[in-house]
Parts: structure tokens; C-alpha cells; sequence
């Protein structure tokens, strides 16, 4: 059994490189439901009551929202909330995050179960699926 989130890992307790933690991870995804919902509002013209009173609406929300996760994982490392916030996704396995880890992060991130079961680590079930880790960078 571990003392703290990470240990297993070979990671350090707190601070930079640690595992990020449930606060900022909810704060982080907070911030990124928020950007996809404006960048709909600009795409579509449309209010967010508008768009989230149909499933439609929701549904294309919920694309915009997986298509910036896996853009952003991709491109920065992260979410714009997880940098925001000084998180940052890595391969768990060491190297660079390959093509497919931010597709499949992301892909069960929004189905939401997989993200709520988590092991002692603090990785949810969409981390261990994909191979990544959300880390600390400050």
C-alpha cells in the first residue's frame, strides 16, 4: 500500500511532479467545459441555453470538448485548463505521448465513469486505459 497518491510510481509526494490532485483536476476540466462551450457559442451562433436544451446541442458540445482534449494533450501536453491550472499529461511509460493516448484519454474521459474509478495512484480508469498521467508543474 502507498503512503501518497504517486509512491508506486516513483513519484514525489507534493510539488512539481507529483501526482495532480482531485482539486485542481476538477477546476481544470471546469475550465475546459467552459472554453468548449464558448467556442460552440462562436461557432454556432448560438446561446449556451439554446445549445444545451436539445441533445443535439449537448451532443456537440460534448464533440467540441473531446476534439480540444485531444488537440490540446496532442499539441501542449494538456487541456487548457490543465496548463492553466499547472497540470500536465504524460506517458506513463516515459517517452512522448503517441498518437492514439490523448484519443483514447479523452474518448473515455468523456463517457465519465472511467474517469470517476480510480486506483490508489489517483489515476482514473481513462489514465490507465490510455497510459497517461496527470502531473503537477509547479
Amino acid at each position: 500500500m502507498s503512503r501518497y497518491p504517486g509512491e508506486r510510481l516513483g513519484l514525489p509526494e507534493s510539488g512539481p511532479q507529483s501526482v495532480g490532485r482531485v482539486g485542481r483536476r476538477f477546476a481544470a476540466i471546469t475550465v475546459d467545459w467552459v472554453i468548449s462551450a464558448l467556442v460552440l457559442m462562436l461557432i454556432s451562433g448560438r446561446d449556451y441555453l439554446t445549445i444545451s436544451s436539445t441533445a443535439a446541442g449537448q451532443l456537440q458540445l460534448l464533440g467540441v470538448f473531446v476534439a480540444l482534449q485531444i488537440l490540446s494533450i496532442w499539441a501542449i501536453g494538456g487541456s487548457m485548463g490543465h496548463r492553466l491550472l499547472g497540470l500536465f499529461v504524460v506517458n506513463v511509460h516515459g517517452g512522448s505521448l503517441t498518437w492514439w493516448r490523448p484519443i483514447a484519454r479523452s474518448v473515455l474521459l468523456a463517457l465519465v465513469v472511467p474517469a470517476l474509478v480510480w486506483d490508489s495512484d489517483q489515476r482514473g480508469f481513462h489514465d490507465k486505459i490510455a497510459g497517461t498521467l496527470l502531473l503537477k508543474s509547479r
